[in-house]
């Protein structure tokens, strides 16, 4: 089967998904961009191996997006079996939707997650106007589902896949990793010792990192609570949060590539991902995969998925301090339900691959 994928740039766990699923049709996939202006170099390093990757020529309008007009020249291309749209709120992906449904041309609509609103301005019913009308839909979980609905989706085309970053043979050992071995890795990260936080993610609000520098107020009062934040440069606002709350066991961390990062998951106790919104969330499986409990937020769309399947940590609400600390303090304070949530996270990981999202798009295409 002869398969087109349109999306906005190459990043690396969708170029490893398009790698592993180019192994067993043929695949070509247009970017608008060949990385986003906001990301470090190691975005470019990366290598169309089983599938046919096109850079498409356009004008870039953002960080992540360009207006392609070169995007005609392969949707209207009879020989593609399937065409599927990954870039739909972008104007190439807007542009190539309206040429398909103008010339009858069937395609499928799939993206990371989704909230829908209630709003009934402009701007909602150009979206509905772009959303409905696919032949099928991917979707990562119940919300996702609402939200494909909310814009016009019949329920009965949307079909649910386990979005992940992560290969099977990333994810750590059923067994996890030894005490000596976090000790070691610890020695070499120069990572305290004591009960340690780990957070990942772009130093931005939406990120909610403000609230678990809050809720630090109260977790420094505990002997041996370290937290390591994992994102780059801190933003002037986290650095006087800080400096305000006078918290002595706040570590910020520089960029790390995917290696390096998955020391950090391995060197920590517990993830904690405070969200104000993610329609994802990668980090989740990054930190699952690693064996770590993980606590965030109702809007975080991995979250509301993974954490519902089994007992790997606590979900809570938005820029709710109380109840974060809470649920810290409750895995911290209970090793048999830590190492119980450790183990449930190796389990649920090994349904969230790479390798299982290719299985499912390959069941739903019938490719």
């Amino acid at each position: 089967m002869k398969i087109l994928v349109l999306t906005n740039i190459p990043s690396p766990y969708r170029v490893d998904f398009f790698n592993e699923w180019g192994k067993y049709c043929d695949l070509t996939v247009a970017f608008e961009k060949e990385a986003s202006d906001e990301r470090d170099n190691s975005w470019k390093k990366y290598q169309f191996t089983h599938f046919k990757g096109v850079l498409l020529k356009g004008k870039s309008v953002k960080t992540d997006m360009a207006i392609c007009t070169e995007v005609i020249h392969y949707v209207k291309d009879p020989s593609f079996d399937r065409i599927i749209v990954m870039n739909l709120a972008t104007p190439t992906g807007m542009l190539a939707i309206q040429y398909m449904k103008m010339h009858r041309i069937r395609y499928w609509i799939e993206s990371d997650g989704g909230f829908s609103k209630k709003g009934r301005g402009l701007k909602e019913r150009i979206k509905r106007y772009f959303v409905s009308g696919a032949e099928g839909y991917f979707s990562t979980n119940q919300k996702h589902d609402e939200y494909y609905q909310a814009y016009g989706a019949e329920a009965d085309r949307i079909h649910r896949y386990p979005f992940s970053p992560i290969s099977e043979s990333e994810i750590i050992s059923s067994e996890g990793i030894s005490e000596k071995e976090k000790h070691d890795l610890r020695v070499k990260l120069g990572i305290q010792e004591g009960f340690i936080i780990l957070a990942v993610g772009q130093f931005i609000r939406r990120k909610g990192f403000d609230v678990l520098l809050k809720s630090d107020i109260e977790l420094q009062q505990q002997e041996n609570v370290q937290i390591y934040i994992v994102g780059g440069k801190p933003s002037e606002e986290y650095l006087r949060l800080v400096e305000e709350y006078q918290l002595k066991n706040v570590h910020f961390i520089g960029f790390k590539n995917k290696n390096e990062i998955r020391e950090y998951y391995r060197a920590a106790d517990l993830f904690v991902l405070p969200t104000r919104e993610d329609i994802w969330g990668l980090v989740i499986n990054e930190a699952l995969a690693n064996g770590l409990p993980v606590i965030t937020t109702k809007r975080c769309g991995a979250g509301l998925q993974m954490l519902a399947e089994k007992e790997v940590g606590r979900l809570v609400d938005v820029d709710d301090t109380q109840a974060l600390t809470k649920a810290i303090l409750d895995i911290k304070h209970d090793p048999v339900l830590k190492e119980h949530m450790s183990q449930n996270a190796i389990a649920i990981s090994r349904q969230y691959t790479i390798e299982k999202m290719v299985e499912r798009h390959i069941s739903v295409l019938n490719c």
